[in-house]
């Protein structure tokens, strides 16, 4: 038997309680015939964030995010798409693969997560090696991008945390702040731009950006919901936030 809406694919798709964008911004990418299933991530939001906290609040993230996977598997989905970012990237390539490996053997079914999601979206645009990254974390989190970068051979030529007094706060940051921080990133050496911490919306504005700039802006819902959708077997393409989904 086949879901009556859902019937290319369902999706679970999982972002911490405090998360505002995820679920909107890839309701707006999600194809005809294919659902999303969204499942909170219980966590207080955090407040005075520091390296310290940040890293703590981005831990208790993590520790409940098995609960929430078991959660949305009652409801039979496909395929994974877990929209929290910054523990995706924490101990490189190997802390991301027995990361996700773990997901998918509590729930039986395989994922996309933001730190490979990324990887692979740069690897489909083709000509990047040298990036420069926004996110709202903190520098702690900053260096854990970078150093993922490098170890697929990317790397960071210059990053802007925004450092965001609370969870909540990261959905706040409006398009003409992110707009002033990719000015400042941008210049002839770098190939790339790349957006990660998923409550901070940027999927829309980067494809408008990469029209402007000229280059690749790579926004990480887009890039995780893309990845989902291309692992899936589905090749919709999809306007509105950029090449990524528009072409490859």
């Amino acid at each position: 038997m086949t879901d009556i809406l859902g019937y290319r694919a369902k999706f679970g798709v999982l972002g911490p309680s405090t998360n505002t964008t995820v679920q909107p911004e890839m309701d707006e990418m999600r194809p005809a015939g294919v659902t999303n299933h969204y499942s909170r991530i219980i966590v207080d939001n955090a407040q005075a964030l520091s390296n310290a906290s940040f890293l703590k609040g981005t831990t208790l993230i993590d520790q409940g995010t098995v609960e929430a996977v078991k959660g949305v598997m009652t409801c039979a989905p496909d395929y994974l798409v877990m929209g929290m970012s910054a523990v995706t990237f924490y101990g490189g390539a190997k802390g991301a693969a027995t990361w996700q490996q773990n997901i998918e053997e509590v729930a039986g079914v395989k994922s996309s997560i933001g730190s490979v999601s990324v990887v692979e979206a740069f690897k489909a645009i083709g000509g990047i090696k040298k990036v420069a990254f926004l996110s709202p974390y903190y520098p702690v989190a900053n260096a854990e991008v970078s150093n993922f970068l490098s170890d697929y051979g990317f790397e960071t030529v210059a990053d802007h945390p925004f450092q965001a007094p609370t969870w909540t706060a990261i959905a706040e940051i409006t398009n003409n702040q992110v707009r002033k921080v990719v000015d400042q990133l941008n210049n002839d050496s770098v190939d790339a731009i790349l957006q990660v911490g998923t409550n901070l919306s940027m999927a829309r504005l980067a494809g408008r950006l990469e029209a402007e700039l000229a280059k690749p802006v790579i926004a990480i819902n887009t890039a995780t919901y893309w990845h989902a959708l291309r692992s899936f077997g589905i090749r919709d393409q999809i306007s509105g936030f950029g090449r990524l989904l528009e072409e490859f």
